[in-house]
């Protein structure tokens, strides 16, 4: 197995210190493609922390790679933007013929108003409730796995559990619930990739994951409120009058953070294990290391690599001058690795003293609303793969998405092995 974490130095020829560091572009996802980002990040750490990339497929950006300064614009919102129409989230501007307003690209009051509408779907009561389930069906989906074949985790297991979980919240049909991990998929994907072709078909794609999601919102909303989030949505006091790019938007938002997350996770945690096996031995000899081994997966995986931001005003950040419009990327993937701030940041470890510090999931206002629940799911799953299996085995390179945001697996084949 290839290490999670190559580090370069100059003259290696892996290229990070053999460009000057003006044509530094991190964004590049055949960077994440082929796991090849992590030295590139380190020279920026060391020597640029926040840096500007001048030319990029995206246009020119801002790095912001030290997690002291990933803090710093994550908690500023009234500096730094979310706006769907100033670009949104992603280093990939919203296009103004298609935006998809979401409270996560929105600023406050209204953000605060449509974030409120979902809350109760995550609150410690529902999450409570919502444990039997995922145990249930996470028992379920491991005791149908063949044992001592080959197969695809990330189809069986992290897709399905996520997939399973999004069409619970949703009240989501389920015969038709692998069409959120496509929408999921198409949302988020590099036109020309490989699962769209371009960005046209990718428009189409979610104009119909719109209509299907009209049917159901026009049901709930001529029904009694419901406690699942179509329902909130649809009698919501800031979300009953979206239009249907917003309620898109919205859907996408929580389609994609319910579900690409998780998964990515779930598949990065295997993964992790395998190329540190001494941390295996550790779990199976002490499996009370769950609670924190989860957030350390969380850290290890950076699910989402990226946020973005549009500067409202001019401002300082590193010692460098942001001007008003300009587009400042926080790398959480690199942040999650600043020895500055985690002590050996690129060993994976799951009895850390403090697990819970790292940059996943944001801070600030748009800290990410379902992190209780997502790290529910990581933690059932592993119980529940403990009980059953002796070892969850890699047994091949792990396809990983074209992607410079989402941080994620395509293919990681793997063979389990009976309890001894």
């Amino acid at each position: 197995m290839s290490s999670a974490a190559k580090i370069g130095q100059p003259g290696d020829g892996n290229g990070a210190y053999d460009i000057p560091l003006s044509e530094i572009d991190v964004a590049q996802p055949e960077l994440f493609r082929t796991n090849t980002m992590w030295p590139y990040f380190e020279r920026l750490r060391r020597e640029d922390p926040v840096h500007y990339c001048a030319a990029s497929t995206f246009g020119p950006y801002w790095s912001v790679t030290k997690y002291k300064d990933i803090m710093q614009v994550d908690t500023s919102h009234q500096i730094y933007s979310s706006e769907a129409s100033l670009g949104g989230i992603s280093i990939r501007d919203q296009k103004p013929d298609f935006l998809m307003p979401m409270f996560i690209a929105m600023d406050p009051p209204k953000h605060d108003a449509q974030r409120k509408v979902v809350n109760p779907i995550v609150a410690p009561d529902n999450l409570e409730k919502l444990e039997g389930t995922i145990r249930e069906r996470a028992g379920r989906i491991l005791d149908s796995l063949p044992i001592g074949e080959t197969f695809d985790w990330v189809d069986k297991v992290s897709i399905e559990l996520t997939t399973q979980m999004l069409a619970t919240l949703f009240d989501f049909p389920w015969d038709d619930r692998r069409k959120l991990t496509r929408w999921s998929d198409v949302a988020t994907a590099v036109p020309g990739g490989g699962i769209v072709e371009s960005e046209e078909a990718r428009r189409a794609e979610l104009l119909e994951c719109a209509d299907y999601f009209v049917k159901l919102w026009n049901e709930r909303v001529n029904a009694p409120p419901g406690n699942d989030l179509i329902s909130m949505l649809a009698h919501g006091d800031a979300t009953r009058n979206m239009d249907k790019m917003e309620y898109l938007g919205n859907l996408i938002l929580l389609i994609v953070g319910g579900n690409d997350t998780t998964r990515n996770s779930i598949s990065g945690g295997v993964l992790a294990l395998n190329e540190n096996p001494d941390e295996y031995d550790k779990l199976r000899a002490n499996p009370s290391l769950i609670p924190s081994m989860v957030p350390e997966i969380i850290r290890w995986q950076t699910p989402l690599a990226h946020m973005r931001r549009s500067a409202l005003c001019d401002a300082e950040l590193g010692g460098k001058h942001i001007r008003k419009g300009d587009r400042v990327v926080m790398w959480y993937v690199s942040g999650n690795r600043d020895p500055d701030a985690i002590e050996n940041p690129d060993s994976f470890i799951i009895d850390r003293a403090r697990p819970r510090q790292h940059l996943s999931f944001g801070f600030g206002i748009h800290r990410c609303v379902g992190n209780r629940l997502a790290e529910m799911q990581l933690r059932i799953v592993w119980e529940e793969i403990l009980k059953r299996f002796s070892f969850v085995e890699v047994v091949g390179e792990p396809v990983r998405v074209l992607s410079s945001f989402v941080k994620g697996y395509s293919e990681l084949p793997v063979k389990l092995h009976a309890p001894n």
